[in-house]
C-alpha cells in the first residue's frame, strides 16, 4: 500500500516539472548593433599612466532564455586587424608578432555560456576568451540598461568588465614597461532578431 506522502510526491513532482518548464520563457535572440559597441582594453604603462585600446569592430550574436539565465549564450568576435591605439608607435606594436599579431590571429573571440544574475540589471557571464590563439576560461561582470529576462522584443544594452592577464595569452613583451593586468570593458547594444 502507497503511503499518502509518497502518493503526494508521485503527483505533485510531475507537476512542478512542468509548471518550471512552463516558466521558461522562448529564447530571445539578439543581434549585437555594432555600430552602438566596442571593447576597450586599458593598461598600466611605466606605473604612472595608462594606455587605451579600442576595437571598433565586431558582431555577435546573444541568447537569453526568460526563466532560465543560465542558459544564455553571448558570442562575440572583436576584428583585431581594426585595433586603434593612442599613437602610432602602440598601435604597431600592438598588431605586431609580440602582442597581438593580427595578421596570424585576425580575431578576438569571447563565448559566454552562463549568465548569473545577482538583481535584475547586474550578474556575471561565464565563459571563454580566445586571443592569440589561446582560449582561458573569464568572467564577465555585467550591467544592463534594463532586466533583459523582460524585455522581450526591445532592444537591450549592457556593459561587460573584466581584469586579464597579457602574459596567459602569450603577450609577454615590454613588462617594465607595459602592466601585465589589462582592464577590458565591452560595451554593447543587442536587437532582437
Amino acid at each position: 500500500m502507497t503511503k499518502p506522502a509518497t502518493l503526494a510526491r508521485i503527483i505533485l513532482l510531475p507537476l512542478l516539472a512542468l509548471f518550471a518548464i512552463a516558466n521558461i520563457g522562448a529564447p530571445q535572440r539578439y543581434t549585437l548593433d555594432a555600430s552602438a559597441s566596442n571593447v576597450s582594453a586599458k593598461v598600466p604603462f611605466f606605473g604612472i599612466a595608462s594606455k587605451t585600446a579600442r576595437f571598433p569592430q565586431m558582431q555577435g550574436a546573444v541568447t537569453i532564455v526568460p526563466g532560465a539565465p543560465e542558459r544564455a549564450v553571448i558570442d562575440v568576435t572583436f576584428d583585431a586587424t581594426a585595433i586603434e591605439a593612442p599613437d602610432e608607435v602602440t598601435l604597431a606594436r600592438l598588431r605586431g608578432e609580440k602582442f597581438f599579431w593580427v595578421e596570424k590571429y585576425p580575431t578576438v573571440h569571447f563565448v559566454g555560456r552562463s549568465l548569473k544574475l545577482t538583481s535584475p540589471t547586474r550578474g556575471t557571464v561565464s565563459g571563454e576568451l580566445t586571443a592569440r590563439g589561446v582560449t582561458k576560461p573569464q568572467t564577465l561582470t555585467v550591467t544592463f540598461d534594463a532586466d533583459p529576462l523582460t524585455q522581450v522584443g526591445q532592444p537591450v544594452s549592457f556593459t561587460g568588465t573584466t581584469t586579464i592577464d597579457r602574459r596567459q595569452y602569450g603577450m609577454k613583451s615590454y613588462q617594465l614597461i607595459v602592466g601585465n593586468q589589462v582592464d577590458i570593458t565591452l560595451k554593447a547594444r543587442m536587437l532582437p532578431r
